[in-house]
């Protein structure tokens, strides 16, 4: 009876067994969150996995395709990047997170990337090529520019009222060793007071942000007496009024009944938009009010001030914005008291609105639901 050759039966195996290692390859690569690219000796694309093709945004095989067709980059000063000659000149493993992904449409995504060069068959004799690991970092890299954008203001807004207090406190000093003078020295202190209630402010915003980041803001439910906050507000803000001319006026509805929210919240928000009008507005007069609305309180806070123009209004509630005109710029400020407020409206379920008009004035307008 016949019997099967040796010669036969090793490459069957052999074939049979790189086979299974290529599909533990495939099932290896294909479960790792990170894109993987494996290229030839020409950047012609070897093998990918599933990851790669949801970051590439392609939905059809790229198997045989140069990686430069498929891959348009560009670095951080948005000039382009020629992938294939930093494939080839790559010697040991390079990483870069400058690199920006460019899509079909002009949208572009920050690109974690990784070249390594490789053998990709068995043995000595293997193929060489290298293996291009893509991850998406624009999360990663907003949470890192939105890192140092903060440093740099905190650090910038920090820096002006701490000189201006020392700067007080030290004429002060200088004023009683030479003259004595009381009437000097009170002006100088009242300033470096006024310039150290503004660092604590600033204090507290950052203190609320970080929690508010975190998630670990919770708001306490309580009865409120509507008529009686507007009051309270009234009584602590006129002094802040009255010394830059203004008036502060209160209208209330009698009729209100107890609101249930968090009175610590709202009385935060209220806060924050009456600073900002006391501090933009050099003339006239600051209104608070509150009205009954179906299903809760409408709270508003109008003003006579220098207005907030309408591409500004979409943004004032962003995170460290501060508007170009330079009467915002002649006061100081973080851009964050108002990105607070936005968060503490969402937190009690809130709605805000802005109308303003250059020159004319603003209405901060926020709608407070009953939640009972």
């Amino acid at each position: 009876m016949p019997t099967k050759s040796k010669s036969t039966t090793v490459p069957k195996t052999a074939a049979r067994d790189a086979e299974l290692e290529r599909e533990r390859l495939t099932s290896l690569i294909n479960s790792m969150a990170d894109g993987v690219i494996a290229i030839d000796e020409q950047t012609k694309v070897v093998v990918y996995n599933g990851a790669a093709l949801n970051i590439l945004d392609v939905n059809s095989t790229i198997s045989g395709k140069a990686i430069s067709s498929i891959m348009t980059l560009v670095d951080k000063n948005n000039q382009p990047v020629d992938i294939r000659s930093e494939i080839l000149g790559t010697k040991t493993q390079s990483t870069s997170r400058d690199w920006k992904l460019k899509y079909p449409d002009g949208s572009t995504i920050n690109l974690y990337t990784s070249i390594a060069p490789v053998k990709l068959g068995y043995g000595q004799k293997g193929m060489s090529g290298y293996v291009v690991l893509i991850r998406d970092i624009t999360h990663e890299k907003s949470l890192e520019e939105e890192r140092d954008e903060f440093i740099s203001v905190v650090s910038h807004e920090l820096r002006t009222p701490i000189a201006i207090a020392e700067g007080n406190i030290g004429n002060a000093e200088f004023i009683l060793q030479k003259t004595g003078d009381m009437s000097q020295v009170k002006g100088a202190l009242s300033q470096a007071h006024d310039q150290v209630n503004f660092l604590s402010g600033m204090i507290n915003d950052l203190s609320t942000l970080s929690r508010a980041e975190r998630g670990k803001l919770a708001a306490d439910m309580e009865e409120i007496n509507a008529v009686e906050l507007i009051d309270e507000l009234g009584k602590l803000y006129t002094p802040d009024a009255e010394k830059k001319g203004l008036k502060l006026l209160t209208e209330t509805d009698p009729t209100l009944e107890l609101l249930k929210s968090s009175r610590l919240y709202v009385k935060e928000i209220l806060q924050n938009f009456i600073t900002n009008s006391i501090k933009y507005t050099e003339k006239g007069h600051i209104t608070v009010g509150a009205q009954r609305r179906n299903g809760g309180v409408l709270f508003t806070v109008t003003d006579t001030g220098i207005g907030i123009s309408k591409a500004d209004q979409e943004k004032v509630f962003d995170k460290f914005f501060r508007s170009e005109d330079y009467r915002t710029r002649q006061n100081n400020g973080t851009g964050l008291g108002l990105y607070v407020t936005m968060k503490l409206t969402r937190l009690i379920h809130a709605e805000v609105e802005v109308e303003s008009e250059l020159n004319k004035g603003s209405t901060f307008s926020i709608f407070i639901p009953n939640l009972q």
